[in-house]
């Protein structure tokens, strides 16, 4: 008798938090942000600012929605991250 794994149900995937990473701090500085829902690690100063405004506004534009990051959709989620992201200086 072969045993085969149980099937798991196809559960829509949903966001439960958001994690920055930064890669291009030089400078010895040690930077973290956290916040109810997200974590921003690293990066340059002004990596490290652009990737937390663009978390936060997202989180706000969702809250405007009625939205959570759990209620929103993945795709949804990465439109809106993209949308608000500030430009590169």
């Amino acid at each position: 008798m072969s045993r085969l794994p149980a099937k798991k149900s196809k559960k829509p995937a949903k966001v439960a938090g958001l994690l920055g990473l930064g890669l291009d701090g030089r400078d010895g500085h040690k930077r973290i942000t956290r916040g109810e829902k997200f974590a921003i690690l690293g990066g340059s100063s002004e990596t490290h600012e652009r990737m937390t405004e663009g978390v936060v506004k997202t989180l706000e534009k969702l809250s405007h929605k009625g939205k959570t990051l759990e209620d929103a959709e993945p795709e949804e989620v990465a439109d809106l991250l993209r949308e608000n992201l500030p430009e590169k200086k």
